[in-house]
């Protein structure tokens, strides 16, 4: 079984998002990071050599996190904490972050790069009161939400969105062919295009809005909670190859 479940990385939910690894007893936790974001995570120094745009995010979001009392990315490191705990394996699903930020503000119109230095420029500054009121406009239909932030920012969407998508999507099908049982904790914007490429698998969804309201679902897990299994680690960057193989 795939459970996907569907974050904000600036919002205090990391328990919940433990409660609902632990209750599926996952042979696999998929987290939406690369192995350099990790460790950024864990050792919580910035890049200074990061791209001037990520930078910009970045502070956007250790911005709006301080509004909510969380730290930015603890949700995946809560993931990947629990996964070890229950003896997991452990795979970063998602593409080089400097590689996407470099492609895409290549990629960007001048047009487009002035409207989304003004957008994130502003961003700083946005109140708590704001985000609440454009997720619930997500939440209300998140395809529409999504197609409109394309006519806007279409290279955004494409690179940052869309792209990441079809490699997760790839990621998480190619681990499913030795992993029955498995959790991928990914960016509620994220949830969609990676459910429709393995709408197949027939994945249990969980969205943001549930994960912070609490409405958790019934575990569908047939294993015991009490049981463990050797923590090990996979580490899946493309579509063809994978490094450090899973141990029994």
């Amino acid at each position: 079984m795939i459970t996907l479940i569907g974050v904000g990385h600036v919002f205090k939910i990391r328990s919940n998002i433990e409660k609902l690894i632990s209750d599926r007893m996952p042979n696999v936790v998929c987290v939406e990071l690369d192995k350099f974001r990790y460790q950024a995570l864990i050792s919580k120094q910035k890049n200074e050599e990061a791209p001037i745009i990520y930078k910009m995010l970045s502070r956007f979001q250790k911005n709006m996190a301080n509004k909510y009392g969380a730290d930015v990315g603890e949700e995946m490191l809560g993931a990947i904490s629990i996964g070890k705990h229950i003896g997991a394996k452990i795979a970063f699903i998602d593409v080089d972050a400097s590689f996407i930020f470099n492609r895409f503000w290549k990629s960007m119109s001048f047009s487009e790069k002035i409207k989304f230095i003004i957008g994130a420029f502003g961003g700083i500054f946005v109140q708590k009161k704001q985000v609440e009121r454009e997720l619930e406009r997500f939440g209300e239909n998140s395809d529409e939400y999504m197609e409109m932030f394309g006519k806007e920012f279409p290279t955004i969407k494409e690179e940052l969105i869309d792209k990441r998508d079809v490699y997760m999507a790839k990621a998480i099908r190619k681990i499913s062919l030795e992993n029955d049982s498995i959790v991928a904790v990914i960016g509620d914007g994220h949830i969609s295009g990676v459910s429709k490429a393995i709408s197949d698998l027939e994945p249990e969804i969980i969205r943001l809005k549930e994960v912070r309201n609490m409405t958790l679902p019934t575990s569908t897990s047939k294993q015991s909670k009490n049981s463990t299994r050797q923590v090990t680690f996979s580490y899946v960057y493309s579509d063809n190859k994978k490094i450090a193989s899973p141990k029994k």
